[in-house]
């Protein structure tokens, strides 16, 4: 009688060893949907929102999970691969909201190409379920800032944030497509703190731009309107910090010493 997949897991998790939890199964088995091998559970492409139940069935032999190229905006049912060590989820729609379960054993979180767009948010969230993180992925969303996620970043800004984060997370070894050096860990144990980047709310932005500039200040550089009486002149003073020198003005050239 022909067994699928499912079935050689339940057998494997009856017969074994280790409590009866299944060990990886050896050979390729495809189903519609999945591809399992050697403890690798594969299922892309296939616009899941949410992770499917009938994958709970290979958990327990599951160590690394594949779930890349779907629309999936939540992990639950994530908490019942215990074993997992591996978690691809890149080109989703995972937000600030997702929640991961705690997952001891995980060492490698790919996350690029969603809509990660608070870093710290994220980080936290790490600290309290990935205690064994030290890989870590996050190209192309918001919270990442280079010129996948947003033309107007440099390298500069990659930067400050590679450090900042190593500074939350000590424990990465690897920090999207380049392993963690030795002068940037030096470089978050001395200033990462000061790497954090402060983004204004998007209801402060809203509000300066719809409202005309108004100081509450009661002091200004001009003139009040009422005070332009020929009779009673009034002028300001101030400091510029532009200064002409006169180096790029073709007049000067034909000035002469004796004109001046």
């Amino acid at each position: 009688m022909k067994m699928n997949l499912a079935d050689m897991v339940d057998s494997q998790a009856d017969n074994g060893d280790n409590n009866g939890m299944a060990e990886p199964v050896a050979c390729v088995v495809a189903e519609e949907d999945l591809i399992f091998r050697d403890g690798q559970l594969t299922c892309i492409g296939k616009d899941l929102t949410r992770i499917p139940d009938e994958l709970s069935c290979y958990s327990q032999a599951t160590t690394r999970l594949d779930l890349s190229f779907n629309t999936l905006r939540s992990l639950e049912g994530l908490e019942a691969f215990t074993k997992l060590e591996e978690l691809i989820l890149d080109n989703n729609d995972l937000g600030d909201s997702v929640i991961f379960p705690v997952m001891k054993n995980l060492h490698t979180l790919m996350l690029n190409k969603n809509r990660i767009v608070s870093l710290d948010n994220l980080v936290d969230k790490i600290q309290a379920s990935l205690p064994s993180l030290t890989y870590l992925s996050l190209l192309g969303n918001i919270a990442c800032p280079n010129q996948l996620s947003s033309f107007d970043k440099d390298e500069e800004d990659y930067q400050r944030y590679r450090v900042y984060l190593l500074h939350r997370l000590p424990k990465l070894k690897f920090i999207d497509s380049t392993p963690v050096k030795n002068d940037e860990r030096k470089e978050a144990i001395q200033k990462g703190h000061f790497m954090k980047v402060v983004r204004p709310a998007d209801d402060m932005v809203e509000e300066d731009r719809s409202l005309p500039h108004q100081s509450s200040s009661p002091y200004t550089p001009l003139p009040n309107s009422d005070a332009k009486n020929p009779r009673q002149p009034v002028g300001t003073f101030g400091t510029c910090k532009y200064v002409y020198y006169g180096k790029h003005s073709e007049g000067n050239r034909f000035i002469r010493n004796n004109d001046l």
